[in-house]
């Protein structure tokens, strides 16, 4: 799915901060209980990752991972199951599409087709359906 254009996203509420390498191990335990994809410690140092916690845990969190030319995907968007339907994974996507919007970046992002709440969020959003790509998971047995 690709930014269909329009408008950057409204300003992000003051609980977003910056993730970075000290948070890792409220990273790794989100990621964990998400499953948001693939996601390795040296992730953060693919670009720009945010991140909410609520009573000194984190909750939810999106990032940046692929980037060539003007595209920059929007990756690891997971929300911790208990804190769902809240709107915390658009807050997300919001200030992840904001950064990159204002460096001049077109953000993109992948999912899998069968999950369709996810889908529907990023409609909503502002992102639209460009190209669905057979995807194969390979690893040794």
């Amino acid at each position: 799915m690709a930014w269909a254009g329009g408008a950057a996203p409204a300003a992000t509420s003051p609980g977003v901060v910056v993730l970075g390498t000290g948070h890792m191990p409220a990273i790794l335990d989100l990621v964990a209980r998400t499953k948001p994809g693939p996601f390795g410690p040296g992730n953060l140092d693919l670009g720009l990752y945010l991140g909410r916690f609520e009573e000194g845990r984190l909750v939810a969190m999106a990032g940046e991972r692929l980037h060539t030319g003007r595209w920059r995907e929007v990756s690891a968007v997971c929300t911790d199951p208990a804190h769902q339907g809240r709107g915390l994974g658009g807050e997300m996507v919001n200030a992840i599409v904001r950064e990159q919007l204002a460096r001049g970046e077109t953000p993109f992002l992948h999912v899998m087709a069968s999950n369709t709440g996810a889908i529907a969020l990023y409609r909503k959003l502002g992102f639209e359906v460009v190209r669905t790509v057979p995807v194969r998971v390979v690893a040794r047995t």
